[in-house]
């Protein structure tokens, strides 16, 4: 008999469920005895061992279904020494409960700061595995992570059905695409729909530059434009900020960066502009077949791991295949732009502004 501990933490995405499948799918394939703790709203339900027993009817019939079917939370991990408002310590509270259920392994899903969380458990003790989920593509270790082709096919849709009302109207459109600090999925969605300027994270942007672009198009009879904008968008002027400045001037700013864009460049040009902010539509409805075979595969990779005893592994991707990767290697890293890559460098050959 194997108990297995599951939980997904941080920001829901599309496959969350899939990837669950998977894992469960493998064990019970191999024969294997187990019971399963579906641990509710993230590390808070190993927190406070708030959790229910599922079986294998419960992943029946969820490849499909967006969201997660445990519930998640936040549990941020610069928060993780510090008490629960009961006065809870809550590193000691998730190792007290994983050995009074008597885990033989937790299998954790999630982002940046899950990972940092799940390492710190790994090196307590724990037994731990965990699957590489975010719209954000922006994780160690792994060239994909679940969920980002389901976003970027909505920013990308939402890109497309701006096309039309901007070249009826003739008018600058911006559309703000999630990111805060990397910008895959609003390159990947601006490339995919056509946008004319792409601003990311990684890239600071000069607004002389956006309009020099703006023009251009202009001159050569293009009636709109379309600027793909990642929320993390930075100028070059805030950019030479320290960090504390510029932590100063976000927490004074009253809109995004998106409004602050479209601002200026209608106060240097008179050009109408036009904002649109798909948000957490981005990180929703039903998976795309994409991330619905891509889960499932990392999931039977995490599921064959639990069965050989091999734990302290994040399961990735990396060069078309399935890897394992050690959650030392993994935590407290993040994959940004390369300013200097390769798809920068083709994109900025058809023409595409990056501001800078």
């Amino acid at each position: 008999m194997k108990r297995i501990g599951m939980l997904t933490s941080g920001g829901d995405c599309q496959a969350l469920n899939a990837a669950m499948r998977g894992v469960v799918k493998t064990l019970l394939f191999s024969g294997e005895d187990i019971e399963i703790y579906g641990f509710q709203d993230g590390y808070k339900g190993l927190i406070y061992c708030n959790f229910q027993m599922l079986t294998g009817h419960d992943f029946s019939g969820i490849l499909t279904k967006g969201g997660t079917i445990l519930g998640t939370s936040r549990t941020p991990y610069k928060l993780i020494d510090e008490p629960t408002p009961e006065g809870l310590n809550k590193i000691e509270e998730m190792k007290r409960n994983y050995a009074k259920l008597k885990l033989d392994c937790l299998v954790i899903l999630g982002g940046n700061g899950t990972h940092k969380t799940a390492n710190r458990l790994s090196e307590e003790g724990l037994n731990v595995i965990t699957l590489p989920k975010t719209i954000d593509n922006d994780l160690w270790g792994t060239d994909m992570t679940f969920g980002f082709q389901s976003a970027v096919d909505i920013a990308t849709n939402a890109i497309d059905c701006i096309h039309t009302t901007a070249s009826s109207h003739g008018r600058v459109f911006i559309v703000e695409v999630m990111g805060h600090k990397t910008g895959w999925l609003t390159l990947n969605a601006g490339m995919a729909s056509g946008a004319d300027i792409i601003l990311l994270p990684e890239i600071p942007y000069d607004i002389k530059k956006v309009i020099e672009k703006i023009e251009e198009r202009d001159k050569n009879g293009s009636r709109f434009t379309i600027i793909a904008v990642a929320e993390g968008a930075i100028s070059k002027q805030d950019a030479k900020l320290s960090k504390k400045e510029y932590k100063k001037k976000l927490e004074k700013r009253k809109v995004s960066v998106s409004y602050e864009i479209a601002d200026e460049i209608f106060a240097r040009t008179g050009r109408e502009v036009r904002v649109t902010v798909p948000g957490h539509m981005q990180r929703g409805g039903s998976p795309c077949p994409y991330d619905r075979v891509f889960a499932s595969r990392l999931g039977a990779e995490a599921g064959k791991l639990i069965l050989e005893g091999k734990f302290g592994f994040m399961v990735g991707y990396k060069n078309r295949e399935i890897v394992q990767v050690k959650l030392e290697d993994v935590a407290g890293k993040l994959k940004n732009v390369d300013p200097d890559a390769s798809i920068i460098k083709e994109a900025k050959l058809l023409g595409i502004s990056f501001g800078d």
